[in-house]
């Protein structure tokens, strides 16, 4: 399932309400904030369309016009997408001759990162007259995966802009954007659904009701990332018993999960297994599925830092089978810390 979330199939109703709001309001530029599975780019896109539509309504764009498929086959003149390039093959955009070149020709892998050469590529785009007359739009997502370099590039634009360019950067870590950046935008953070509208919603995609609210747990009730999941067979449904198996010392809890899917599951144990030390109600899974008494905070917080550091060496691991199994052993004297303590006593 793609990192972005889905673009076709039932529009998530809240994306159509809040893309509703920001239509009915005046600016140049857009920053659309919020955690991961929200829907920034989904609602980035859906504004972007709205803009070049040719037949658009205040709830949006047409979904029919020339202008409006264009976008759907990739080839819209007047909108520029800029994304890592990993990103911008998964999603189907099409890259710059030249760096396409550069990937085919293995002179290079695909950037994880915004490049500078693509956001010189966007100011020299909103600089052009527009091909339908409609203005321009640039989609920045996410834009947090732009380096000082490349912000700094685009932030001359947003100070001066063309007069027919609009905006819309969506972003997943905001607080990681150049000040400058946010200073210039409109802000507006995601709308977070209600549990039972965002499980419909997932139903509607093709989940079981059983699968959503285990997905939904599990993601934290980000429907976007539990949409995901999906595509994870048995992921969400053997969820709930993750914690356990790796109290047993099972590392083929770990099994389904590759290194920064691994790193991301033991975070989310060990923030609810805080949560729960500090009296507080954990949030991706139930109370019957953690240990039934408060660990060390102490503990739990020197094994949240050891799961920071490894998350910054989770897409490279040196032996990503040896990463996974010292991970699953150190989850479980964590989990069985607790009763180890009690025995002792």
């Amino acid at each position: 399932m793609s990192k972005a979330g889905i673009e076709s199939g039932t529009e998530a109703p809240w994306i159509a309400v809040q893309r509703s709001q920001l239509l009915a309001q005046r600016g140049h530029a857009w920053l659309l904030q919020g955690p991961s599975g929200l829907g920034q780019y989904a609602l980035g896109l859906s504004l972007a369309r709205a803009w070049l539509c040719e037949q658009p309504s205040a709830q949006g764009a047409c979904g029919h016009c020339a202008s409006c498929h264009a976008i759907d086959v990739r080839a819209h003149a007047d909108l520029c997408v800029l994304m890592p390039e990993v990103q911008m093959m998964e999603l189907g955009w099409p890259l710059s001759e030249k760096a396409q070149a550069d990937i085919d020709d293995k002179k290079r892998k695909p950037s994880k990162e915004i490049r500078v050469d693509a956001m010189r590529d966007a100011v020299e785009f909103c600089q052009r007259t527009s091909a339908r007359g409609r203005g321009k739009a640039v989609l920045v997502y996410p834009a947090e995966q732009m380096n000082a370099i490349t912000a700094n590039a685009l932030l001359k634009t947003l100070e001066e802009p063309p007069g027919d360019a609009r905006f819309v950067l969506a972003s997943e870590a905001s607080h990681l954007l150049l000040p400058t950046i946010r200073s210039r935008c409109l802000a507006h953070t995601m709308t977070w659904p209600a549990v039972p509208e965002a499980a419909q919603w997932l139903q509607s995609q093709g989940m079981s009701e059983a699968d959503a609210a285990a997905a939904l747990q599990a993601a934290g009730g980000r429907p976007g990332d539990a949409l995901r999941m999906a595509g994870d067979a048995g992921r969400a449904a053997a969820w709930a018993q993750l914690p356990r198996q790796l109290a047993k010392g099972d590392v083929a809890a770990l099994a389904a999960f590759g290194p920064v899917d691994a790193v991301e599951a033991l975070q989310k144990i060990c923030h609810d297994l805080m949560a729960q030390a500090g009296g507080a109600s954990p949030r991706y899974f139930s109370p019957a599925d953690l240990p039934g008494k408060p660990l060390s905070m102490t503990l739990l917080a020197n094994w949240s830092r050891e799961l920071v550091q490894a998350a910054r060496t989770s897409d490279h691991p040196f032996n990503a089978g040896l990463m996974v199994e010292a991970m699953a052993a150190r989850a479980r004297s964590v989990l069985t810390s607790g009763k180890s303590a009690r025995a002792a006593r």
